[in-house]
């Protein structure tokens, strides 16, 4: 017995090192930092389609919505349409700093200017939709290379480009040293222009490259070498999400945070997914049915009071719990669980190392998330079209992130039923085997 716990034991301890070391990958950790820098963005991208499409309309019609409706469309341009061009410069600044890069700022440069050398210099564009009549247009942008679309070459183009830059500002040959007197900016500029200027050309060289040799550009392949798959893995059904969420809370119930795994495997594709989905809805198209999955599915109907769904271990512990030691708990942790900040029920309850509990707190999230995917995939509720606040309490967040659909409130409703009877027979569990520990312990 004492063999077989020790084995256990070490198997935790090694997955728990392991997932922490994929978590604190510097890329990773700079992709997981960039988007989380970028979500108020993606937030006021959400509430200006959630007023735009839904509120507007309710009291105005043709010019005079049009009008009022310039507002919501200026915010979509300048967020959405933009957003592949200020994550390139975020992925860059990030990684900086993670690699204690001293010139960080220099580093956004690099990122936004190899997206951009990156992009197609000759772009083809519809004269008219009904004739099917197009033009091939030089110097311009599209969205479909500088907003939602053109996330992941953002990425893994900033992402290149930065490393590039960084390594080549690490020869001292390169530096050029105006000495003393200096102001820093200027010295700063000076330090790391040749570096600057080799990586942008490589990246031109490669730009030239594609277009001359193969008519193509890195954007068009990383869509569809990179993109297309990731998406489909996502979107094949729930089972890719489940299996990460899994691991995620369970990394929880160790002590490590739940983001350390689905922050950098996750969240970075599933909130590309809700952010086309506003882009879509926006535009007044139908949501397709592979961005069924998306990151708002999960914080809005999976993470109801935060990792493993803890709001409803504390309903159920203020309904049945005689346990004054959890009943304080739960009073304490009540109203930031509201909020979906649940750190003082996962440590003090605890749900960390407490078996019983693991259980649920792995299990409900899992079961939530496939059966809204499903409901949505049926039809019975609406897609997941508005990033909402991750805050943002049950219920409210149902019927903002649907825009509207009272349905997804009905399901919310039944979700925390459902998972409020999982965690009840566990919680009962728990609170036995703590009383048994306390009595053998002469407390």
């Amino acid at each position: 017995m004492i063999e077989e716990a020790q084995e256990k034991e070490s198997f935790l301890d090694k997955f728990a090192e392991v997932s922490a070391k994929i978590g604190n990958q510097v890329h990773l950790r700079s992709l997981r930092d960039a988007f989380a820098t970028m979500t108020p963005v993606y937030i006021l991208a959400g509430i200006a389609v959630l007023i735009n499409n839904v509120v507007f309309p309710l009291f105005l019609v043709d010019d005079a919505l049009a009008a009022v409706q310039y507002w919501g469309n200026a915010i979509i341009f300048g967020t959405l349409n933009f957003s592949a061009i200020i994550l390139a410069g975020l992925v860059g600044y990030c990684l900086a700093k993670n690699k204690r890069f001293e010139n960080a700022v220099a580093c956004v440069v690099i990122g936004i200017a190899s997206l951009v050398i990156m992009m197609p210099q000759v772009v083809t564009v519809t004269i008219d939709k009904d004739a099917g009549t197009v033009a091939d247009v030089s110097g311009a942008f599209i969205t479909a290379n500088t907003g939602t679309n053109g996330l992941f070459a953002a990425i893994i183009i900033g992402l290149l480009a930065t490393s590039l830059f960084i390594k080549l500002s690490g020869i001292d040959k390169l530096k050029i040293n105006l000495g003393e007197g200096v102001p820093p900016a200027v010295g700063d500029s000076f330090n790391v222009m040749t570096p600057m200027m080799l990586t942008m050309a490589v990246f031109a060289i490669v730009s030239a490259t594609l277009a001359g040799a193969f008519g193509t550009n890195l954007l068009a392949i990383i869509s569809a070498i990179v993109v297309a798959p990731l998406k489909n893995v996502m979107n094949t059904g729930p089972l890719a999400v489940i299996i990460i969420y899994t691991f995620a809370n369970l990394l929880f119930c160790l002590g490590i945070h739940q983001s350390t795994i689905s922050g950098v495997l996750a969240e970075p594709i599933l909130t590309i997914l809700i952010v086309d989905n506003m882009a879509t809805f926006a535009a007044g198209q139908p949501i397709p049915a592979d961005h069924y999955m998306n990151m708002q599915i999960i914080n809005t109907f999976a993470l109801i009071g935060g990792s493993g769904c803890t709001l409803m271990l504390l309903l159920d512990t203020f309904l049945f719990s005689k346990n004054r030691t959890s009943r304080d708990i739960a009073k304490l942790s009540i109203l930031p669980g509201i909020f979906n900040i649940n750190e003082p029920v996962i440590y003090g309850y605890p749900i960390v190392y407490n078996l019983p509990l693991m259980i649920p707190f792995v299990l409900v999230p899992d079961i939530l998330i496939a059966a809204t995917y499903g409901l949505t995939c049926a039809g019975l509720i609406s897609p997941c079209v508005v990033m909402v606040p991750w805050t943002t309490p049950v219920f409210v967040s149902g019927f903002l992130a649907t825009a509207g659909d009272i349905r997804a409130v009905i399901w919310q409703v039944i979700e925390v039923a459902i998972s409020m009877a999982i965690y009840l027979p566990f919680m009962r569990i728990s609170e036995k085997a703590q009383a048994k520990q306390l009595e053998s312990e002469g407390v």
